[in-house]
């Protein structure tokens, strides 16, 4: 029992660990919101927050959107007014501090005495699904775990693993869009003839733009992202590290993140 309360403890703490790195960015993105409400790098750093937080709270909740702390997440982008009716045109800086508040609960739920519920239930939360929009089902797991190690790279400083696993997933979801579309319809809109799959990278993503299935997001695009295939060797692993800055690894994680949303309104 000992050792479980020991694993317990310890995974408390790094759950209050993390909390207070997001409660710090939110702190800091808030107050840059108040101050000016069209800072377009603090809104898509914002964006980014929201989402680190929707994952942690997720996790907490042990994947549940009943559970008291998503509930609260949830209702933190529904800003009320006075009579209680929905309020149109929140400001940022105004989600943020509802946002900061819900982090604040979860931070005084771990740290009180009966805190295991929580973090147990996070314990058993099921895998993620960030990837149901994907028509392909046998695709989907794999997806799964190039984005987590995507991610890991992106924190570990591999910054060039980071961005070769995420285009990789960019043209995997992309893909399975156009597939799902059909060639024929394509067509219609320009499309080469040729088979999906012989057609390169860019080509891809012009096409799906076209016939409306993304939508701009890519001309964010590093052009060293756009040039992926040509850093992969004949093996299909990446070349060496070195040539991808942190900023290109970011910046095309968050272009993956803009594509995904675009495929998957409902995220």
């Amino acid at each position: 029992m000992q050792t479980m309360d020991e694993s317990l403890r310890a995974q408390i703490d790094t759950y209050l660990s993390h909390l207070d790195g997001l409660i710090k960015r939110g702190h800091q993105l808030r107050d840059t919101l108040a101050a000016d409400p069209t800072d377009a790098a603090a809104m898509t750093a914002t964006r980014r927050w929201q989402e680190d937080c929707g994952v942690t709270i997720n996790q907490l909740s042990g994947g549940s959107k009943a559970h008291w702390l998503a509930r609260s997440f949830s209702g933190a982008f529904l800003m009320r007014s006075a009579d209680g009716s929905a309020a149109q045109g929140a400001a940022p800086a105004e989600i943020a501090q509802q946002l900061l508040e819900v982090l604040g609960q979860a931070v005084a739920s771990l740290s009180q005495s009966n805190d295991g519920a929580i973090v147990s239930a996070s314990t058993t939360a099921p895998a993620p699904r960030r990837f149901e929009f994907v028509h392909n089902p046998e695709i989907r797991p794999v997806l799964e775990r190039a984005y987590a190690h995507s991610r890991s790279a992106l924190e570990q400083g591999d910054y060039d693993l980071a961005l070769v696993t995420s285009c990789g997933i960019l043209e995997a979801i992309v893909t399975d869009a156009l597939e799902h579309k059909g060639l024929a319809a394509l067509m219609e809109t320009g499309a080469p003839a040729e088979k999906i799959s012989d057609w390169a990278f860019e080509t891809r993503l012009a096409v799906a733009e076209k016939a409306g299935l993304i939508r701009s997001g890519c001309a964010r695009l590093p052009a060293i992202a756009r040039t992926y295939r040509d850093r992969m060797n004949a093996e299909g692993d990446s070349m060496p590290q070195g040539t991808v800055s942190e900023s290109d690894a970011k910046r095309t994680g968050q272009v993956l993140h803009v594509i995904m949303r675009d495929l998957d309104p409902g995220r």
